[in-house]
């Protein structure tokens, strides 16, 4: 592994998307690109990932984004030799009540408006499917074909092995400490090894990535958001073929891992952590909360049958980091050149790394589309807000992620999955 050092580019975290915006920025021709992370590479938030990749969302744009990182999945293997174990399973959206079925046909509109291929099934064709479903309990099931699940370490793998043909190096266990500008621009970043001279920063910096733009004093509501899900003893008749489900009426969604069922769920409510009350330096320790875990168990008990008793054989947790309006946080910052930001994932920065990516190239650019600009932390930078109620918002549009009504987490962002 490459160590620090004086690179025209350097990006700040090696996740998910860190690594993404590595591989497309050298794609798209930038060149001396370096990504330093303070642990191992995949080794914090995105490593927790369930890898869902839904396309059926709220507005076009999204719905867009979801479908061309759906399409870049299926040839990433093809591109860089590695395989993102993209499984194309199709997904199931599962209504319970007649208000949700509204919503899933608004979904549906969109996607066909953008054309996603989508269908209501016949309680017949879902029970084929999906035969351990209690059917009389649903009111409707939206299928989507093309979407599926990946496993997020082996994406990341994917990406670093195409950034590395092109010439990115990758530091792992290599903390920034600070950053120094000189006249408003990007100067250097700081390690324990000594300062290395670049002349773009790239935050891609996760839950740590408030932290990383108060080092050259800007103030961001980037929360961290815990969120966790369960994998399960071996089930019978689960297969790692078996659709994608996304239960919002039971707040839950669960795929196949193997011959497990992997089951995650949106607390009613969550628990998130001031921004201000991390620094760039500091582990985030996550601790389970089992309560939630067998509620989520519970739900997906109530609908799927043969899973009442079975036992959990492991959990997963982590701090995705949200946005008080539930919109990406990507672009360059107008009053430091050279610093950029790719954060504010939404619990997205898994299924959204290749999209998010293609948003910082475009944002960089000389003509952003009026969608990458909405994403600019310029609307965070030249308006009024405290953290408290950013806290609150950003905790909000995680409670709410399948709440009726909302377009999206907290906003009108579409966001939705």
């Amino acid at each position: 592994m490459a160590k620090a050092r004086d690179a025209s580019i350097t990006i700040i975290g090696g996740g998910a998307i860190g690594c993404a915006v590595a591989y497309f920025l050298a794609k798209a021709g930038h060149r001396d690109i370096q990504v330093l992370e303070a642990s191992e590479l995949c080794a914090q938030t995105s490593s927790q990932a369930a890898g869902l990749v839904g396309q059926v969302r709220l507005s076009p744009e999204r719905t867009r984004l979801a479908m061309n990182s759906v399409a870049f999945f299926s040839k990433l293997e093809e591109l860089t030799g590695v395989s993102p174990d993209w499984l194309q399973c199709g997904s199931l959206r599962i209504s319970l009540t007649p208000e949700r079925t509204s919503e899933h046909l608004a979904m549906a509109d969109v996607a066909k408006d953008c054309g996603l291929k989508v269908r209501f099934l016949e309680p017949s064709e879902l029970k084929e499917m999906l035969p351990t479903i209690e059917i009389a309990k649903v009111h409707s099931a939206l299928w989507c074909p093309t979407d599926g699940y990946l496993q997020p370490n082996s994406l990341v793998n994917a990406y670093v092995a195409g950034a590395r043909s092109l010439g990115v190096t990758f530091a792992t266990n290599t903390v920034v400490t600070a950053i120094s500008t000189v006249q408003n621009r990007v100067a250097s970043v700081s390690t324990e090894l000594g300062d290395f001279s670049t002349s773009m920063v790239i935050n891609a910096a996760g839950p740590w990535a408030s932290a990383v733009a108060q080092m050259v004093g800007l103030q961001l509501p980037i929360v961290p958001v815990r969120h966790e899900y369960f994998i399960s003893e071996q089930a019978q008749g689960w297969h790692r073929y078996l659709p994608v489900l996304r239960i919002p009426d039971l707040r839950i969604y669960a795929r196949a891992e193997g011959s497990a069922v992997l089951c995650g769920g949106w607390e009613a409510s969550a628990k998130s952590l001031d921004p201000r009350s991390i620094n760039a330096t500091m582990p985030l320790s996550v601790e389970p909360d089992f309560d939630v875990l067998a509620g989520f168990h519970e739900n997906i008990a109530s609908i799927i049958e043969g899973l009442d008793d079975i036992g959990v054989q492991s959990v997963f947790k982590g701090y995705p980091a949200f946005s008080p309006d539930g919109k990406f946080i990507v672009g360059p910052v107008r009053t430091i050149e050279g610093f950029v930001m790719a954060a504010g994932c939404n619990a997205h920065g898994v299924s959204g790394s290749a999209g998010l990516a293609e948003h910082v190239l475009e944002s960089i650019g000389p003509n952003p589309s009026p969608y990458v600009r909405s994403l600019s932390p310029q609307r965070y930078l030249e308006s009024s807000w405290d953290y408290p109620n950013a806290r609150r918002l950003a905790q909000s549009a995680y409670e709410n992620y399948y709440a009726l009504g909302a377009s999206a987490q907290g906003g009108s962002s579409g966001v939705k999955s």
